[in-house]
């Protein structure tokens, strides 16, 4: 087991699904740093913390399910899913996060939350179904990275959205409305690969053409934040789950109309 996965189960076991802050303190960074999409959360402390405690208030029962994790020698993936009522209505949000650890303490994660699928969820009264937990999520296999299946991840992300086949993204299979967007160009924040399974981030530019409420065709230069987790089979892209920033996207059009 690395030293990665271990902390990886206190942060959901320990501190999140227990709303401890004080064991967070234990093997989280005092720098430790929280990156989704453009927001950067800086300090375990005085920042970091106190922002996800907001959440925890706004969710009060609010816990995790592991679905899946991979892990290498200094890092661990996860793809979870959120879920809790506010206010008497029930959400669940499906995100990928990508955690550092120094071999001591987890030092940050860079993330993807479903938060557009939680707004739809909250605003209808409608709460989706959890995705089944993972049989062992903490005893997984760590395997040597695979820069053929890192090859194969960074080609299949080339491609436009929605991407033939059947790998989940976002709430896709539940609305039957996919998020299209022309992508041009991609920058990598994370690459990491154990085995034939590979995690990643990245900010992929290009044009929103549909799929989002309330807002028509964007931009040439817009940018989407893509975070997965992925197996690669004979060089394909064979099954998975990817978590997008929409809501960031949503944002972005809606102040730009």
């Amino acid at each position: 087991m690395t030293q990665a996965l271990p902390l990886l189960r206190r942060w959901v076991v320990d501190y999140f699904n227990s709303h401890d802050s004080a064991a967070a303190r234990e093997f989280c960074a005092t720098d430790y740093a929280l990156r989704i999409g453009d927001m950067v959360l800086a300090g375990r402390d005085d920042v970091w913390l106190p922002a996800v405690e907001v959440q925890m208030r706004n969710f009060p029962g609010m816990g995790m399910t592991v679905h899946q994790t991979v892990a290498g020698d200094d890092w661990a993936a996860i793809w979870f899913s959120e879920h809790g009522a506010s206010k008497g209505k029930a959400a669940v949000w499906s995100g990928v996060g990508i955690y550092r650890s120094d071999g001591a303490v987890l030092t940050g994660c860079v993330a993807q939350e479903d938060y557009f699928t939680r707004r739809r969820q909250l605003k209808s009264g409608v709460c989706d179904p959890v995705d089944p937990p993972a049989a062992a999520p903490w005893d997984v296999a760590q395997a040597p990275a695979d820069p053929d299946a890192e090859a194969a991840v960074l080609s299949w992300l080339e491609g436009s959205w929605p991407r033939p086949g059947a790998i989940p993204c976002d709430d896709d299979l539940i609305t039957g409305v996919p998020l299209e967007f022309e992508v041009t160009g991609a920058e990598v924040g994370a690459l990491h690969s154990s085995g034939d399974h590979v995690a990643f981030n990245l900010r992929q530019r290009g044009r929103y053409l549909r799929g989002l409420p309330e807002v028509t065709e964007g931009p040439a230069d817009e940018t989407l934040d893509v975070n997965g987790l992925l197996r690669v089979v004979d060089g394909r892209v064979v099954s998975g789950r990817v978590i997008r920033d929409r809501m960031g996207l949503w944002s972005r059009l809606r102040a730009a109309a």
